[in-house]
């Protein structure tokens, strides 16, 4: 093979494997995406990188009446109540608000777990739902031996998950017990809907 040829060769070959780097990405790329929630610069059109949902918390000691939730309990002795306020997006039912509630602990390499009843009610004359957990207690958990593994500090829910359609109209209220915690996140829908057909005999 003379030098020109083996020149043309290696040339080939590089242009091949750049492409299939270039597909390998974008294939990366496009599987990151169809599976994670939605980022919030995908969800607002300002662009700036931060959650689109914003949050308050009241203890019994420091409860502030807000006009938008008035209509709601204030907190209990020993409760905080949650308020979380979605704005308008374009299209709300592509997506959905997740939600999980638990504490933060030192945990070893079984995990912990937490146990808590998650409740929906009404407020009466309104009809407008909240969610409450009265009480989280200490959940089963496996039993490995972690020798000298050393323990971490991690979030540990509770086991009921909670994912609501996201409506800006009215703020979402919880009730959870002081010392708890509660995590959100936005998911989006990445993909359209396909149709079950019966399969041709």
């Amino acid at each position: 093979m003379n030098s020109s040829t083996l020149n043309a060769a290696k040339k080939a070959l590089t242009i091949t494997f750049s492409a299939g780097s270039i597909l390998a990405v974008s294939l990366l790329s496009f599987n990151a995406a169809a599976t994670s929630p939605a980022h919030p610069t995908d969800l607002n059109s300002s662009g700036h990188n931060q959650n689109i949902i914003t949050s308050q918390a009241f203890s019994s000691s420091n409860y502030q009446v807000q006009d938008a939730t008035k209509m709601f309990p204030a907190p209990e002795i020993g409760m905080v109540q949650h308020i979380l306020t979605l704005p308008k997006l374009d299209d709300e039912s592509n997506y959905m608000v997740e939600i999980q509630i638990g504490q933060t602990q030192m945990v070893d390499c079984n995990g912990g777990s937490l146990s808590g009843d998650l409740q929906q009610h009404s407020v009466q004359g309104w009809g407008y739902n909240y969610y409450q957990v009265d009480s989280i207690t200490q959940g089963p958990t496996t039993m490995m031996a972690c020798f000298k593994q050393a323990k971490k500090e991690a979030f540990v829910p509770i086991s009921t998950e909670l994912k609501i359609r996201y409506d800006s109209r009215l703020n979402k209220v919880f009730y959870l017990p002081e010392g708890s915690e509660l995590r959100y996140r936005v998911w989006a829908v990445e993909s359209q809907f396909s149709t079950s057909k019966l399969m041709s005999e």
